[in-house]
């Protein structure tokens, strides 16, 4: 297909062989070139860049991410630029990058990025809508987590971005360097609510569920009503709460939120896990007050569907992991035909999403 007039894409990388390749591939046919700005890799990340055709520039690392990105964007020069983490890959919706681009007026292009990670022992998949298309101009600021300086509307693009940089291997290799940037954040911004959100994420990836609880606590306190990352904070924070010792508190909380998350199949999800908890602590009660709040929480997951708008929204709470978790509960209380009914609908649900997968990778130019 036709490359966009002048769209680059830029990738920040250290030490990223082994998946900096499958990164640029990806975006090669929908841009017309490739810049990576290398800060000090002692792997093969500049060779593999290099033979993938990508422009390489090598620069000592200065522990500040929005820096990164202003430098190359500096070093492009391009009209249009498309940031991706080496970690990533274009999974579906190049296509309309140039749609994009062509437009009369400028714009900061936000595209879904999904992330895989292990939560309980299972692989789950989250998805985050972040500024990654920019226009000549726009800059960004922040240490770590770094955001878009533009008074630019920003527009929803039908681009998904898969990432798999939260697997437990690739967070060990770079544990403790977010949160040391954040807490440098944090010094110079200590009423921020967004950097303590990050700071309450970096801690829960880790299971440090008391330090995220406590970071998410500060976070929720000192969130804009419209904050963009309001629905994932919440409903981490519940989360976290339960987690860590502080069930009955969560329970409140969820009440209190109920009403502005009546649509979000995850904040449901994660209150029938709450109700669980609590039957499960409180057993004596169990049947009467908490099992039917779980079967009701996780029926209105299914009620909702899936809400990949919503950000941080989990693949599956609106479908098979609730379909799953109600045939668990069934089969439990001895309601062995709901069981089987809920366990054959978290099949098809799982099978359908994962056709759904499968018809994005064979579609994804070669």
């Amino acid at each position: 297909m036709t490359a966009p007039t002048d769209l680059a894409l830029l990738v920040i990388a250290r030490n990223e062989a082994r998946g900096i390749a499958r990164c640029l591939q990806s975006a090669q046919p929908y841009v017309r070139r490739m810049v990576v700005l290398d800060t000090g890799s002692t792997d093969d990340t500049v060779q593999i860049a290099r033979s993938c055709g990508a422009q390489v520039y090598q620069e000592p690392w200065r522990d500040d991410f929005a820096w990164a990105r202003n430098r190359a964007l500096e070093l492009a020069d391009a009209h249009w630029s498309l940031f991706l983490d080496a970690d990533e890959w274009l999974e579906s919706g190049g296509q309309s990058l140039a749609q994009a681009v062509q437009a009369c007026e400028p714009k900061l292009g936000a595209v879904l990025v999904k992330s895989d990670f292990t939560q309980g022992g299972r692989v789950q998949q989250a998805g985050s809508w972040l500024t990654r298309l920019v226009p000549r101009g726009v800059r960004y600021q922040g240490r770590v987590h770094e955001q878009v300086v533009s008074s630019l509307p920003r527009q929803r693009l039908p681009v998904v971005v898969g990432h798999s940089g939260y697997q437990p291997e690739a967070m060990q290799a770079k544990r403790g360097r977010n949160r040391a940037l954040l807490l440098q954040e944090l010094q110079a911004q200590p009423d921020s609510a967004y950097i303590l959100y990050q700071l309450g994420k970096d801690c829960e990836v880790f299971e440090e569920l008391e330090q995220a609880r406590d970071y998410y606590l500060r976070a929720g306190a000192a969130c804009p009503a419209d904050a963009h990352y309001a629905h994932d904070l919440h409903v981490r924070l519940l989360y976290s709460l339960g987690k860590s010792g502080r069930l009955d508190d969560a329970v409140v909380l969820a009440g209190d939120m109920m009403e502005r998350w009546r649509d979000s199949p995850d904040f449901f999800f994660t209150v029938g896990n709450l109700f669980l908890d609590r039957a499960i602590a409180h057993p004596q009660t169990a049947s009467a007050q908490s099992l039917p709040m779980v079967e009701q929480a996780w029926l209105r997951c299914l009620a909702i569907g899936e809400c990949p708008d919503l950000e941080g929204s989990v693949v599956g709470r609106g479908s098979f992991l609730a379909a799953h978790n109600l045939a668990v509960l069934y089969e439990g209380l001895g309601r062995k035909d709901e069981a089987g009914r809920y366990a054959q609908l978290a099949a098809q649900l799982r099978d359908a999403q994962q056709s759904v997968a499968r018809s994005v990778i064979e579609t994804r130019p070669g």
